[in-house]
């Protein structure tokens, strides 16, 4: 009975590991700020998902406890803290400036999806862990995709959701390497990853207000115009 169960609990947990390495690919193929952001807390819930699928598998209350801050704080808390602080034409119908066009990029993200895959393989051939042989390859995928997302994009909130989708990656696979974290430092995390979006948030904010742009290789350009002391 304990076996069936733990089996059932590892096919769902590699089940959403499966959806939380689409909903990278579909960060990369939106054109849409507000669908990006959509796309990230779906890619939190799942993360928060398969917390919770280990943490009951291992009888683990850490991971229980971490699934439930992940909701609060990735699901809800830096949606809603964005959303109050940036203005709301940054959402609604604003398309991405991208430096590669989306076919490439999705060509690339599995690319990348694939090396993760074949560095990982000898670490995860050994293992005899069902989540460490799912989470290990996938979270690293999710951190280079994330990161790849930095480069192909020039705006700064599109960039940003690309930090937190690495820090997705990360956590990922961290919930397989080390399922008893202390409770003290599950929240440290969740408060610095809700900072950080506030401080991106105030950032954007400004430079919006004043250059009436985000776009990170427009802003690259410009110059500080020389004034004569007379």
């Amino acid at each position: 009975m304990v076996s069936a169960q733990m089996q059932l609990i590892e096919g769902l947990n590699a089940l959403t590991a499966g959806l939380i390495l689409l909903t990278a690919f579909a960060m990369v193929a939106t054109r849409q700020v507000q669908g990006v952001m959509r796309f990230f807390i779906v890619q939190s819930v799942f993360l928060a998902a398969s917390a919770l699928l280990i943490g009951i598998g291992r009888g683990s209350i850490h991971l229980l406890a971490l699934g439930v801050i992940t909701i609060l704080a990735k699901a809800i808390a830096i949606p809603w803290v964005l959303r109050r602080m940036l203005p709301g034409e940054l959402y609604e119908r604003r398309e991405i400036n991208q430096v590669i066009n989306i076919p490439t990029s999705l060509l690339i993200a599995l690319m990348l999806a694939i090396a993760a895959e074949f560095f990982l393989s000898p670490v995860t051939g050994t293992s005899t862990d069902p989540v460490v042989r799912t989470n290990l390859p996938i979270g690293l995928a999710g951190i280079l995709i994330g990161a790849y997302t930095l480069i192909a994009r020039r705006e700064a909130i599109p960039q940003l959701i690309g930090i937190l989708a690495m820090e997705n990656g990360a956590f990922f696979t961290g919930i397989a390497l080390a399922p008893d974290l202390p409770l003290i430092a599950e929240l440290a995390i969740a408060i610095d990853v809700i900072l950080i979006a506030v401080v991106i948030g105030v950032l954007t904010r400004n430079i919006t207000q004043t250059m009436g742009t985000t776009d990170v290789a427009a802003m690259s350009e410009l110059r500080e115009e020389p004034r004569s002391w007379r």
